[in-house]
C-alpha cells in the first residue's frame, strides 16, 4: 500500500488540464453567443427604427447605424460590442438598396416595401484563443416590413 500514495494527486493534475480547458470554452462559447445575440438585437432595434420612416432618407439612416453600434441614435458611449464600427453596418430600403437584398416583396395583394439592417464581418476576438480561435461573424441582418 506504501507504493499507492500520492496516486490520487498525479490522477487529479492528469485530469485538471482537460477540466479547465473545458471551464475557458464553455466561457468563452458563452461569451460568442452573448455577442451575438447582442448583435441581432442591435439589428431589429436599427430596422424597426427605419420601419416608420420616409425610404432613402440619408439623415435616419445614419441614425439607424448609430443604434446598431452604440444602441442610442445620438452614436453617444461606447460600442454594444468590442470592435463594432458603423462602416460594419448596412441599412437598405427602397431607395438606398443593398448587393443581394430585395426591398420589395410582392404578395396576392400587392407589393410589400421592406428595409433591412445588417451587420458584415464582425470579428469576434476570443480572450482564451488556445481554447477558442478569433472568429468572424457571417452577416447579422433583419428585414422588416416598412409602414411607409
Amino acid at each position: 500500500m506504501r507504493h499507492m500514495r500520492g496516486v490520487v494527486a498525479v490522477e487529479f493534475a492528469f485530469l485538471l488540464i482537460p477540466l479547465v480547458m473545458l471551464g475557458f470554452g464553455i466561457t468563452e462559447f458563452g461569451r460568442a453567443i452573448y455577442s451575438y445575440n447582442t448583435l441581432a438585437k442591435a439589428v431589429r432595434d436599427a430596422a424597426r427604427h427605419l420601419t416608420a420612416k420616409t425610404p432613402g432618407d440619408p439623415v435616419e439612416h445614419a441614425i439607424a447605424k448609430c443604434m446598431a453600434v452604440h444602441g442610442n441614435p445620438d452614436c453617444n458611449g461606447p460600442a454594444l460590442a468590442p470592435d463594432l464600427k458603423t462602416s460594419m453596418v448596412q441599412t437598405c430600403d427602397t431607395i438606398l438598396s443593398c448587393p443581394g437584398v430585395e426591398n420589395t416583396v410582392t404578395t396576392g395583394t400587392g407589393m410589400i416595401n421592406t428595409v433591412t439592417v445588417r451587420i458584415s464581418g464582425y470579428p469576434y476576438n476570443s480572450v482564451v484563443e488556445y481554447v477558442m480561435p478569433d472568429i468572424t461573424f457571417n452577416n447579422i441582418a433583419v428585414t422588416m416590413r416598412s409602414q411607409l
